[in-house]
């Protein structure tokens, strides 16, 4: 398997990091930080997609 290349944590106050993560095979990984052998993985278009409905505040009443 490719290596992954993980973003730098994304923290929110007092709450776990998640990170974001790609490999040259075009999968996406999302883990919690200090976790990162345990990820969901995904295609690379499936993570734009994600990130695209959270920016549109389809998730906001999770907030």
């Amino acid at each position: 398997m490719d290596g992954i290349t993980w973003e730098e944590p994304f923290c929110g106050e007092g709450a776990s990091c998640f990170r974001l993560g790609t490999d040259s095979r075009g999968n996406a990984y999302i883990a919690i930080a200090g976790q990162e052998d345990q990820y969901l993985t995904d295609s690379r278009e499936a993570l734009r997609s994600l990130i695209l409905e959270i920016k549109a505040g389809k998730a906001d009443h999770l907030l």
